[in-house]
């Protein structure tokens, strides 16, 4: 049954190390990456490390484990960034590798709410979205065109579309 999330959670994976690989391309200034955008979360690199941190700690709930990362206070730059999104990836798919009881109860925000465990998965893919769009719009901004992240892309980049000739 987890397969038909694989995709989404898969793009989702694929497009913020895509971004994160992009910005440190670029070799953007200390000041580029903390400027902010109109309407942004932060600058660039505490909003990719609010996204990277936020998805870690989706998926340690589903898994049930800890990520010492999502809770420590440490600035990361983006190099370590890349690392735990590649920590968080390697977790889904663990995650999505087995049945997960979406209507599990998870507690959180100090034990003041309940939540069911597909919720999680829906945040992960909306969040992130939400804010790589951001770090896009900041860029674009900067006068640095962004990557296409779009499933599309993600599509031609791992052989999920192809040409029928």
């Amino acid at each position: 049954m987890n397969e038909v999330v694989l995709d989404a959670i898969r793009h989702n994976n694929w497009a913020t190390k895509q971004l994160v690989s992009f910005c440190r391309d670029q070799d953007l200034s200390a000041r580029q990456l903390d400027v902010r955008g109109v309407g942004t979360f932060g600058g660039i690199l505490s909003t990719l490390r609010h996204i990277i941190v936020s998805d870690g700690s989706y998926v340690r709930r589903l898994a049930e484990i800890d990520l010492d990362w999502v809770d420590g206070d440490e600035d990361a730059g983006l190099h370590k960034l890349f690392v735990w999104a590649s920590e968080a990836e390697q977790l889904w798919e663990q995650v999505l590798a087995k049945p997960i009881d979406v209507e599990r109860v998870i507690v959180v925000d100090n034990g003041t709410r309940e939540v069911r465990a597909g919720i999680f998965v829906a945040q992960a893919v909306n969040h992130a979205n939400h804010h790589r769009e951001q770090v896009c719009a900041i860029l674009t901004g900067l006068g640095i065109e962004p990557p296409d992240l779009q499933a599309w892309e993600y599509a031609w980049a791992t052989g999920r579309i192809w040409d029928r000739n």
